[in-house]
C-alpha cells in the first residue's frame, strides 16, 4: 500500500513539474495578472483618480519587466486600467505592441534570485532599487509615493510560480517591442 502511494505521489509530483511554467513567460503573465485581480491593495491602492490615473489620457498603464538572466527581449507585459475606480490588469501576456512611455508606463528587471526574495517580502522595492537589486525604468517619484501598494505588486510578481534558472527562460513571441528609449 505504502507503495502505491509513494509511486502515486510521485507521478504526481512530476506531472505537476512537468507542467509548470517558466517564470515570466506570458503564461506566468497571465496567471499574474490575475492575481492582481485578487490583491485589494493593488486593485483599491491604485484605482480611481490615483496611480493609475496618470495614463497620458490613454486609459491604461504598461508594466514590462523580465529576468535578468533572460534578457530583455524576453519581456512581459501587465497592462492596468481603471475600472469603476478599481486598478484592474485587464491583460498579461507577451508585450502587445502598445507604445511604451517611462514618464507613465514602468520596465523592471531583476536576477531570479532578488525576484524570489522580492516575493518572499525579505526586502521591499526602496532596498531593492538603492541596492540595485531591481532595476527600474519609469516614474520614480510616483512609485515613491504608492510605496507600499509597490510593494504587494513585487511581492506578488516574485510569488507568482513558475520555473527558474537559465535552463527555464521564456519563450517570447516576436512582437514590436517598443524600446523605452524611443518612446520617451
Amino acid at each position: 500500500m505504502f507503495k502505491k502511494i509513494l509511486l502515486g505521489t510521485t507521478i504526481a509530483f512530476m506531472a505537476t513539474t512537468a507542467s509548470a511554467d517558466n517564470f515570466m513567460s506570458p503564461t506566468w503573465a497571465k496567471a499574474a495578472c490575475a492575481a492582481w485581480n485578487k490583491n485589494a491593495t493593488l486593485t483599491g491602492e491604485l484605482g480611481g483618480d490615483t496611480w493609475a490615473a496618470n495614463n497620458n489620457k490613454r486609459g491604461y498603464k504598461i508594466i514590462q519587466m523580465y529576468r535578468t538572466e533572460c534578457g530583455n527581449a524576453t519581456k512581459v507585459q501587465l497592462t492596468i486600467e481603471d475600472k469603476d475606480g478599481k486598478a484592474m490588469c485587464t491583460y498579461g501576456g507577451a508585450p502587445d505592441g502598445k507604445k511604451l512611455n517611462t514618464s507613465y508606463d514602468y520596465i523592471m528587471n531583476a536576477t531570479d534570485k532578488r525576484w524570489t526574495e522580492l516575493g518572499e517580502g525579505k526586502y521591499g522595492p526602496m532596498k531593492a532599487m538603492m541596492f540595485g537589486r531591481l532595476k527600474f525604468k519609469g516614474p520614480k517619484t510616483e512609485a515613491m509615493s504608492v510605496m507600499g501598494a509597490f510593494g504587494s505588486f513585487l511581492k506578488l510578481a516574485g510569488g507568482v510560480p513558475g520555473e527558474k534558472g537559465k535552463d527555464h527562460c521564456p519563450v517570447i513571441p516576436d512582437t514590436k517591442q517598443a524600446s523605452p528609449e524611443a518612446t520617451k
